[in-house]
């Protein structure tokens, strides 16, 4: 048996006999009363969501998973598919079981993948992702005197974020995958 603050992104649940892989959680501490963990989960056969409180106090029964390290191909619409750089297996997940994922997905990124009986449940990014500005506006003289002014700039794989003024395009950047913010600049 498993505390509610062992989850993780990708954990895989048995609750009431049926599978629920975790796709989001935030462990919460309230000034008053017992702290409890809110995730949001998806039920593997059904496909059905749900958000869900655990009690810290209450024992969980984790399923059995294996973490695959994978690389991203490419996107046919419906389906996102992955191929295991050793054995050249390809797998390809549901867009529905990768929300949160989509906006960081990239071709050639390596990420883990969560299997559970040779079936792709979710795939775990990297906590960090590299990407090449593409398009930004110049910085306008002035504006970077405080150094807390943000502008927005488009990345290689055409997610949009807020940088800071002194970011120029053609500039590689790191973006924190939890927050989607502007993390530091690569030299």
């Amino acid at each position: 048996m498993a505390s509610p603050n062992d989850i993780k992104k990708g954990t895989v649940i048995n609750q009431e006999n049926e599978l629920w892989v975790v796709m989001y959680f935030q462990r919460v501490s309230p000034g008053k009363g017992s702290s409890f963990v809110r995730t949001r989960m998806k039920n593997i056969k059904t496909g059905k969501v749900k958000e869900h409180n655990f009690k810290s106090a209450e024992t969980l029964s984790f399923e059995d998973v294996q973490y695959k390290k994978m690389q991203y191909l490419y996107n046919d619409g419906s389906l996102y598919t992955f191929m295991d750089n050793n054995t050249f297996e390809q797998i390809s997940v549901a867009t529905g079981d990768l929300e949160d994922s989509i906006p960081f997905m990239k071709e050639g990124l390596e990420m883990i993948a969560v299997m559970h009986d040779g079936q792709a449940l979710t795939v775990t990014l990297p906590q960090k992702i590299q990407y090449k500005i593409v398009y930004t506006e110049p910085a306008i003289k002035g504006d970077t005197a405080s150094g807390n002014v943000l502008k927005e700039a488009e990345l290689d794989n055409g997610l949009k974020i807020k940088v800071p003024s002194f970011i120029n395009q053609g500039d590689e950047i790191l973006v924190n995958t939890d927050t989607g913010d502007y993390t530091e600049r690569v030299n």
